[in-house]
C-alpha cells in the first residue's frame, strides 16, 4: 500500500502543492517530495528535451523512494509572440513616442520595431493594448495599414531581441493555439504526464481540440490567462479536468486591479463545477532570492486557500530560485494553517456538477455531513475505480481528509490535484466486492498507527457497488 501523504489524516494541510522542476530543483526532488510535493510541473517553455526527461525521471524515482503518489503536470507553451531581431543591445522606449511595428523581416530603427509574426499585424485594431517585456512596457495601437501598425508608447522601458509580446487574445488566429503546440505533442507524450497544462486557452473548443490528441487517461488543466477564457469559463469547466488561474499572463491581459477579483470568480466557478483549481504565479516570488516569504506573500497563499482553491503552485521559486525546498515548506505551512481555519468555502450548488449520479451524490453528501458532525471522525474513506467517488467527496469539502483507495496507480495520481484527497493504491481485484471490502477494512486497520488513529477516533467509510456508485456508509473505529 502506497500513500500520497507523508503524514496522517489528522495533519491540517489539505490544499495540494504544485511546484515547477527546473535547474534549481532537479537535484532536490527527493527533498521536495519529503516537504509535501503533490504535483511536479515540467514547463516545456524552458529547458531542453533531455532536461525535461531528467526531471520526469527524478520525480518518479523520488516518489517511489518515498512511498508517495506524486503526479506530473507538463505545461505546453502555447502561442507566444516575440519581437524580432533588434540588434546587439537593448532599445529604450520613451513615453509618448510613436513608431511602427513591422513584420519579422523588417529592420529595427529608431522609428520601427520588427514583430516575429506579421499576420497578427493585420488583426490589430485601433485602441488595442500591446505589452512588451512581461508587461513592463505598454503600447497602444493608433493606426494601421495591414502591413505595419502604428503604436504610441504609454509606459516606457527597455526592450531586447526576442522578448515576449502580448496582444489581446481575440487578435490571435483561430488555429494558432493548435499550431503552436503541434510540435510539442510527441515530446509531451514521451514524458508520460498525468496532467497537461494548456496555455492561452480561449474557449471550450480549444480544450476539445487538445483532448483529441491525448490519451484518455491524461487530464487537461486549462490555464485561464486570457479575457475570452474568463468570459467562457462555464463552458471551459464543462470540458477541462481542472483550471489554473495563471495570474502572470492574466495580469497582462487584464488591468492588474481586476486580477484579484477574477481569481475569486474563477475559483468559485471551479468549486461549483466540481473541478479542481490551481492558483499560480508569484505566490512566493521573493523566495527566488530570500529564504523566507514576505508577509504579503503569506497572505496571498492563505487567501487562495480561503477562496477555496484546491492547489497553489510555485514557479520560479522552485525552478530557478535559491531556496526551492524552503519555498515549498513555506507554502505547505501557510496552507496548513489556512486549511485549519473554518470558513464556508463549500458552494451550495456544488453537487449540480454531479447531477447525472444522484445516488452517488446523496450518499456522498450523507457521508460528509456525518464526518462534519462527529468530532471523533478523522477521515472519510472510499474505494474508487474511476476516481469519481473521491472527486465528489472532495468537491463537498469535508472538514477531514478523504482517503481514496484505488487499484490503479494512474487513478491515484489523477487524484493528487484534488483538495484533501490522499490516494492509496490497493492491490485488490476490483471486480470482487467481498475482496474489496476485506482489503479496505484491513488497510484502514493497518493504517491506524500511520494515520495516528486512537481508540476514540473514527473513519466514515463509503462503500462502492460493482458499477462504481457508492451505496453504503459505515463508521469504523479502530
Amino acid at each position: 500500500m502506497t500513500t500520497a501523504a507523508g503524514s496522517s489524516p489528522g495533519v491540517a494541510r489539505r490544499t495540494k502543492l504544485v511546484a515547477t522542476i527546473g535547474p534549481a530543483s532537479v537535484g532536490l526532488v527527493g527533498e521536495l517530495v519529503a516537504a509535501g510535493l503533490d504535483v511536479a510541473r515540467i514547463n516545456l517553455s524552458h529547458g531542453s528535451a533531455e532536461e525535461h526527461h531528467r526531471s520526469a525521471d527524478a520525480v518518479r524515482a523520488a516518489a517511489i523512494a518515498a512511498g508517495r503518489t506524486v503526479a506530473i503536470l507538463v505545461d505546453l507553451p502555447g502561442p507566444k509572440l516575440r519581437l524580432g531581431e533588434l540588434g546587439p543591445g537593448p532599445i529604450e522606449l520613451t513615453p509618448g513616442a510613436v513608431f511602427t511595428l513591422t513584420g519579422p523581416s523588417g529592420q529595427a530603427t529608431p522609428s520601427a520595431l520588427p514583430l516575429g509574426d506579421a499576420a497578427v499585424l493585420r488583426r490589430l485594431q485601433r485602441g488595442d493594448r500591446i505589452l512588451l517585456a512581461d508587461g513592463a512596457v505598454e503600447l497602444r495601437v493608433v493606426g494601421d495599414d495591414d502591413i505595419t501598425t502604428t503604436v504610441e508608447v504609454v509606459r516606457g522601458g527597455t526592450v531586447r531581441t526576442r522578448q515576449g509580446v502580448s496582444v489581446p487574445a481575440e487578435r490571435l488566429a483561430a488555429d494558432v493555439l493548435g499550431a503552436a503546440d503541434e510540435s510539442h505533442i510527441g515530446h509531451l507524450l514521451e514524458l508520460r504526464p498525468d496532467f497537461v497544462g494548456q496555455s492561452f486557452v480561449r474557449s471550450a473548443d480549444d480544450v476539445q481540440k487538445l483532448r483529441s490528441r491525448l490519451p484518455p487517461d491524461v487530464r487537461i488543466v486549462a490555464k485561464i490567462e486570457t479575457r475570452p477564457a474568463v468570459e467562457d469559463i462555464a463552458d471551459i469547466l464543462e470540458v477541462a479536468d481542472a483550471i489554473m488561474v495563471a495570474r502572470g499572463d492574466l495580469g497582462v491581459e487584464l488591468p492588474f486591479e481586476q486580477v484579484p477579483m477574477v481569481q475569486k470568480q474563477l475559483v468559485r466557478a471551479a468549486l461549483a463545477a466540481g473541478r479542481p483549481s490551481i492558483v499560480a504565479t508569484q505566490m512566493l516570488e521573493s523566495m527566488i532570492d530570500a529564504s523566507a516569504p514576505t508577509r504579503a506573500e503569506a497572505s496571498d497563499v492563505a487567501n487562495a486557500v480561503l477562496d477555496g482553491a484546491d492547489a497553489v503552485m510555485l514557479s520560479g521559486e522552485t525552478a530557478v530560485g535559491r531556496w526551492p525546498v524552503e519555498a515549498l515548506q513555506a507554502a505547505a505551512s501557510i496552507s496548513a494553517v489556512a486549511d485549519d481555519y473554518d470558513l464556508p468555502t463549500r458552494p451550495p450548488d456544488v453537487t449540480a456538477a454531479f447531477e447525472h449520479h444522484p445516488d452517488a451524490r446523496a450518499v456522498a453528501q450523507a457521508a460528509v455531513a456525518l464526518a462534519d458532525a462527529d468530532e471523533d471522525v478523522v477521515g472519510v474513506a472510499c474505494f474508487t475505480r474511476s476516481g469519481r467517488t473521491a472527486r465528489l467527496l472532495s468537491a463537498l469539502r469535508p472538514r477531514v481528509p478523504v482517503v481514496a483507495f484505488t487499484p490503479q496507480a494512474a487513478i491515484a495520481r489523477a487524484l493528487t490535484l484534488h483538495r484533501g484527497i490522499r490516494p492509496v493504491v490497493l492491490d485488490v481485484d476490483a471486480a470482487d466486492p467481498g475482496a474489496v471490502s476485506v482489503a479496505v477494512n484491513a488497510a484502514l486497520a493497518a493504517g491506524a498507527s500511520e494515520w495516528e488513529l486512537t481508540a476514540s477516533d473514527a473513519v466514515v467509510l463509503v462503500q462502492t457497488s460493482v458499477d462504481g456508485g457508492p451505496n453504503t456508509i459505515d463508521v469504523l473505529r479502530p
